[in-house]
């Protein structure tokens, strides 16, 4: 499965960034690619007061021309995120898109950043966003696909809870700034990798020293054993990457470490739908 792990420069309204991003996008198909993502928040900036002034419902003519970009190519795209308006609260959602072009998934951010670092970053997603609570993932031709965003990743029982789910891989639309960037990036992703015996896929904004929220960038991907299998810089550029499968179901035979979990002392319960994940 070959991955286009998009990192643009979000600019300043929905139109111009659906220029960019399709621009991106058929550069990237040329590359006879299978899925294409986008980062977090790429539809306007990543900015507490744009989200309520740019916020869509799941119909929004954006959307609809990200669904018939997957139909003219041919391909699976995840389309960053968005800010999504649902009744009367926005959430930070990530839509995906089927090479049918029918809108398949849907993940809202399920653990909002709020983090005030002294002499750092100070920033309050909870003061327009609301929460999601859904475990999301979807099909493909080779296998299924776990979801999650930017800092959702810090919560190792949710990537466990989707490699139970059967994800072999776990996508992540994420915006890490110029704080937490350097520090816990590229940690987190070899990490859950490591942890879950998953591919991992972090899609970020290229970096906009001009912007009021300044992106690390780092596009990233990483493989089952925690290696990493290419990662960008801060600036627009396009990361193509394979997930080799039968690389992933090697390092699970070889090193069991999710059969050899204790269930008899100690279980992860997925208290959504009131099942428990122990298998």
């Amino acid at each position: 499965m070959k991955l286009a792990l998009i990192q643009m420069k979000v600019k300043n309204t929905p139109e111009e960034n659906l220029m960019e991003a399709k621009k991106m996008l058929a550069k990237a198909a040329k590359e006879n690619i299978d899925i294409a993502v986008f980062p977090e928040m790429f539809a306007c900036p990543y900015d507490n007061r744009c989200f309520p002034r740019f916020a869509m419902e799941k119909d929004n003519p954006f959307l609809t021309e990200i669904g018939n970009a997957a139909l003219e190519y041919g391909i699976y795209i995840v389309a960053g995120s968005v800010p999504e308006k649902f009744k009367d609260k926005i959430f930070n959602t990530s839509f995906v898109f089927d090479p049918k072009g029918h809108r398949v998934e849907r993940h809202r951010k399920v653990h909002l950043f709020d983090i005030n670092v002294e002499g750092g970053q100070h920033f309050m997603e909870s003061e327009v966003l609301s929460p999601g609570e859904d475990f999301t993932t979807f099909d493909t031709p080779w296998g299924k696909i776990g979801l999650m965003i930017c800092y959702d990743i810090r919560f190792p029982e949710l990537a466990r809870l989707l490699a139970l789910k059967g994800a072999k891989g776990i996508i992540v639309p994420a915006a890490f700034n110029m704080t937490t960037g350097p520090a816990h990036w590229e940690l987190s992703f070899r990490a859950r990798a490591l942890d879950n015996q998953v591919f991992m896929a972090g899609v970020a904004p290229a970096r906009d020293v001009n912007s009021s929220y300044i992106a690390w960038g780092h596009t990233i991907s990483t493989d089952p054993w925690g290696r990493v299998l290419t990662q960008l810089d801060e600036k627009e550029g396009i990361a193509f990457v394979e997930w080799e499968m039968e690389k992933l179901e090697k390092v699970r035979r070889e090193l069991p470490l999710l059969e050899h979990r204790r269930k008899d002392l100690y279980r992860l319960s997925d208290i959504s739908n009131g099942s428990q994940l122990i298998r």
